[in-house]
């Protein structure tokens, strides 16, 4: 005769079941991190996001003893870099810095090699800061209304650098032109580092560069700042005013960095992660450090970066689509 059907039994086997998740996701959150971390930075060395991930690498090293290899895989506005984390494996040990061009890709790159929300998993948005409106000292401007009247006066004769085709430099750069009506050759390079080491050099007058790499550049007289990016000035450079402030009316933009890891990693390691670059950001020296130069830190949940993200990316789709860009441009 078949067994007669005991709910008495199942509730007992889901509960052994359950209990064997809760004890796994526990052992998993109290070894991680299993062995040496790697930090994916997906452009080349010197540039903002360069600067920031590898002080937090520094300091992970520090506080959980372990080695974090820091991997810069720069190519495609982060999108090399970006396909080696997605496709690693998913135990958290892969850590993946972008800064605000991540939003970007998905509208100009139609065939990425990974899903942006699914394959990658977001910890945390590390930090916001503005971009400077930053020319080679022997450009002639000395404002934005100088800029925005010599580019008139001089259509697609004056270069400006990005850091590659649809990073930050790049959607910031456009949506000036798109605004002020004026036109400019993009020179995408393949990272901040080596865009910024040319518009030093004066090969190219013009580069909107993250605050990090352009505030000691500025201070040091080998750049000159006309404009900052967001809607208010900022401490690191209060001298300088915004470029809404400076002449174009609704102009904002605002560079941001954030951290993910490869997608399906246990939730137990994101919340671990989090904690421990939230009490990293939190320290007075990194604090202030950023704050110097132009950063504010804001480390939120990985919950809010997945919903910033989302608005993020509909956004910078409107953007691309009214300034016509594209990868090739």
């Amino acid at each position: 005769m078949p067994r007669a059907f005991s709910f008495s039994a199942l509730r007992c086997t889901l509960a052994g079941f359950i209990g064997t998740l809760l004890i796994v996701a526990t052992a998993c959150a109290q070894t991680y991190p299993s062995g040496p971390m790697r930090m994916v930075i997906p452009f080349p060395p010197g540039g903002g996001t360069d600067i920031l991930g590898r002080a937090l690498a520094q300091k992970l090293n520090e506080a959980w003893a372990v080695p974090v290899v820091v991997d810069n895989r720069g190519g495609a506005n982060g999108t090399i870099g970006a396909a080696a984390a997605a496709k690693s494996p998913p135990d958290g040990q892969t850590l993946l810095i972008v800064p605000s061009g991540f939003a970007v890709n998905p509208s100009i790159y139609k065939n990425l090699p990974f899903d942006t929300l699914k394959d990658l998993a977001p910890v945390t948005q590390l930090a916001a800061s503005p971009l400077v409106v930053s020319l080679h000292p022997s450009f002639p401007p000395r404002s934005i209304r100088e800029l925005i009247a010599f580019l008139k006066t001089h259509p697609d004769s004056v270069n400006y650098g990005s850091s590659g085709n649809g990073s930050p430099p790049h959607l910031a750069t456009e949506l000036f032109k798109y605004m002020t009506g004026t036109k400019m050759l993009h020179i995408p390079y393949k990272g901040a580092g080596p865009a910024a080491i040319d518009v030093i050099a004066g090969q190219i007058p013009v580069y909107f560069m993250n605050a990090l790499q352009a505030v000691p550049h500025i201070r040091g007289g080998r750049l000159r700042a006309l404009a900052v990016t967001s809607e208010q000035r900022f401490s690191a450079l209060p001298e300088i005013p915004s470029i809404a402030e400076a002449g174009v009316p609704g102009y904002a933009m605002t560079n941001w960095y954030g951290l993910l890891v490869t997608g399906g990693t246990p939730r137990s390691s994101i919340t671990k992660l989090h904690a421990e670059i939230a009490r990293i950001l939190a320290l007075p020296e990194l604090r202030e450090r950023l704050v110097n130069e132009g950063a504010t830190v804001i480390a939120s949940t990985p919950d809010d970066f997945m919903a910033f993200l989302k608005k993020e990316i509909a956004t910078n789709a409107r953007i691309v689509q009214a300034s016509g860009m594209t990868a090739s441009n």
